[in-house]
């Protein structure tokens, strides 16, 4: 079937290209939302069809795979600093031709192409030009190709054109991706054959809906959608068949989700959904027979999760606070222990709360719902640096015998408020965790009613509290432990080492996620919290003077906040929205001649990521508004050369200028035969500046 679909395909193909007569009729512009522009501005780009009435063009997937029908494409020729970014395609319509249903635009349609401005672009008039290729069908199908050009003025402010609104208009229409969007894809079975049918829920208003699978290497999935019975109220339920491919079967699917009839109030959505097992993403209806297994599965899984590395450590200090307790009261244990149970079920029961309510507000719900947020990795990180340090008696917790309320203080005392404390965080440090067992019960619980989830949740973690607790309520077992001793200040010392294994571990994943430059700078920030605990246990506790001890660690903590986590990595911000402060291009001599040769001052800067200088300079002097703002203005080409690994041309070029590493900043005049200025190794905001305004001259 699908090569005969192939096959028709090539017919109209050649039938296009051989027939003299059959001209193609679409009419073709480029558009602009803006006439003017400033470096490092995005605009927005539109190929406008304007179609004959009854043909029409086609979308990004035509249609099945080997159908007919080709999507439009164009074929950029842009100056030097221009840069496009793929086509954004509006919703297309359905047609059922006699190659199938295939995804066509009819009428006119505006397909948009984000384009980029480089920062340091050439003030001036330019011209942006490309060539258009479309298939344009009605009984009859003809190749269209057309050269489109449209002039473009980079100088200093931003002008709309007189195609911004329509622009604007369907830019606002075409489907992204949205979080809050609520839908599910699984296969309806997994018999074997070389077909297998998808089954589509989406929560939503629509009476009726569809979806339009992109088109992917190695995915076959057919344009017809079924609707079959059997949703539940407010959602709708889209069936589409996939064959098999040499790649085997998908694991994902995308597209658009399309609510019909197709209306501006109502425009498409993009989705990437992962195909869950037969089994997953449909409720399965209440019953003692399904739910039982499942509250097994629960209890084992959070019984596993006693040994997995992430809980690990809390569980160790907990045994040498069993050790500690060998001697006491059973009574007193046996209390201890119902209340470390208590601190782990009040986590996971206000955790399947706030996922409840996540679920209800439209957002996404998940079993590491916490972790997905920087802000509580990042305090999470923090708190296992201080525990680690104050096991490794860089500080300590208590002050002329009073306890101070503090978390590092709970994790080794006892009592129970530190039971109850070390329940909840070995309770936060599981969730990123998942043992055997716990994926199908947690997967179970997002099916069913809030009460079912609510069980589950409880169910793991009264499988996670459970060994301490039976520990407690058999006092005998403890004597099978050490007996308290000075070993035990070495093992303290040494569950240091879990801790900050755990922090690294938290570190490895938090950082990398805040851009190029998170793990310097976070990873700095923790140098000054731990020079900040340093100071507190020097100076408040063993020197006995606690204004200095409290002033060094509130100066060190704000500065180092400030300084690193703020103003040098802005780690509020995610690292997807921030955008490039200078477009530094790759360093080379000739390049650097180059951009002399066509007038161009030029800055260049040797840097490497291993040279603090080099951050502080970046940081401090470089990439702040005034510096970019007077590159901009003075039509700078900008170099980086990293020298983090070895280079032979940059090592050359840092003796020519006595340098033995870096970094080494040149600003380079306009003038191709003068000398460059060198920049001392630590330079002022005002230096740069100065030097800047030379180069301009």
């Amino acid at each position: 079937m699908r090569l005969q679909r192939f096959l028709i395909g090539l017919l109209f193909l050649a039938l296009s290209m051989g027939s003299a007569w059959a001209q193609a009729q679409t009419k073709v512009r480029l558009l602009l939302d803006r006439d003017e522009v400033r470096p490092g501005d995005t605009l927005n780009a539109a190929i406008e069809l304007e179609m004959v009435k009854g043909w029409h063009t086609y979308w990004v997937n035509p249609s099945e795979v080997g159908g007919g029908g080709i999507a439009t494409k164009i074929e950029w020729k842009l100056p030097p600093g221009i840069t496009a970014d793929p086509i954004l395609w509006p919703v297309p319509h359905q047609l059922e031709e006699e190659t199938g249903i295939t995804h066509v635009y009819e009428g006119t349609v505006l397909l948009i192409v984000p384009l980029r401005v480089a920062t340091n672009a050439t003030p001036g008039t330019i011209d942006l030009a490309g060539e258009v290729a479309w298939m344009e069908c009605e009984k009859e199908c003809v190749q269209g190709k057309t050269d489109v050009q449209v002039s473009l003025r980079i100088g200093s402010q931003s002008t709309p054109s007189a195609s911004a609104p329509r622009i604007a208009e369907t830019v606002a229409s075409i489907p992204v991706l949205d979080p809050k969007v609520r839908a599910i894809a699984r296969w309806e079975s997994t018999e074997p054959g070389k077909q297998r049918a998808i089954l589509i829920d989406w929560m939503t208003d629509a009476k009726k809906a569809d979806f339009y699978p992109f088109q992917r290497k190695g995915v076959d999935i057919g344009a017809r959608t079924e609707r079959p019975d059997g949703a539940a109220p407010g959602k709708l339920r889209l069936r589409k068949v996939v064959s098999e491919t040499d790649s085997g079967w998908p694991t994902n699917v995308t597209g658009i989700l399309v609510a019909l009839p197709n209306t501006p109030e109502q425009k498409g959505v993009e989705v990437n959904l992962a195909i869950l097992p037969p089994s997953m993403g449909e409720p399965v209806p209440f019953s003692w027979a399904t739910l039982i297994p499942m509250l097994g599965a629960a209890l084992l899984g959070g019984l596993i999760l006693n040994i997995m590395p992430c809980v690990l450590p809390v569980i160790a200090l907990k045994v040498l606070s069993f050790v500690r307790q060998s001697g006491s009261n059973p009574r007193h244990v046996r209390k201890l222990g119902i209340v470390y149970g208590l601190g782990v079920l009040t986590c996971f029961f206000i955790l399947a709360v706030v996922l409840l309510g996540l679920q209800a507000a439209g957002q996404d719900a998940n079993w590491n719902t916490a972790f997905q947020s920087p802000t509580f990795r990042v305090l999470l990180c923090v708190l296992m640096v201080l525990v680690a340090l104050n096991l490794f008696g860089v500080f300590e917790v208590s002050v002329e015998g009073q306890a101070l309320n503090s978390a590092t203080e709970m994790i080794r005392r006892e009592g129970p408020s530190a039971a109850f404390f070390n329940g909840v965080l070995a309770a936060v440090l599981a969730t990123p965790c998942t043992a055997p067992f716990l994926a199908t019960a947690v997967a179970f619980a997002f099916t069913q009613p809030p009460l079912v989830l609510v069980l589950i949740f409880l169910t793991v973690g009264l499988g996670l509290a459970l060994p301490f607790v039976l520990l407690c309520w058999q006092p005998a077992w403890l004597k099978l432990l050490p007996r308290p001793g000075d070993w035990m200040v070495r093992f303290k010392v040494a569950m240091g080492f879990p801790i900050l294994g755990t922090a690294i571990w938290i570190f490895w994943f938090t950082a990398g996620r805040m851009g190029h430059a998170g793990v310097l700078w976070f990873g700095l920030f923790l140098v000054i919290v731990a020079a900040a605990a340093w100071s507190w246990g020097e100076f408040a506790q063993r020197a006995g003077r606690p204004l200095a001890g409290i002033l060094t660690a509130v100066v060190l903590l704000a500065g180092g906040y400030i300084g690193f986590m703020e103003i040098a990595l802005d780690w509020r911000t995610p690292a997807s929205q921030r955008q490039p402060k200078i477009a530094w291009q790759p360093w080379s001599k000739a390049a650097v001649a180059e951009a002399r040769a066509a007038g161009h001052p030029v800055l260049v800067d040797f840097t490497a990521d291993n040279c603090a200088n080099c951050k502080f300079n970046l940081v401090r002097s470089i990439e702040i508004a005034p510096t970019i703002e007077r590159l901009t203005k003075g039509n700078f080409a900008v170099f980086e050369g990293d020298f983090t690994d070895s280079n032979p041309e940059i090592a050359s070029e840092l003796r020519r200028y006595n340098r033995r590493g870096v970094p080494l900043v040149l600003v380079y005049p306009k003038d191709p035969n003068r000398a460059p200025r060198v920049m001392n190794t630590i330079f002022t905001p005002a230096e740069i500046q100065a030097a800047l305004d030379w180069a301009s001259q």
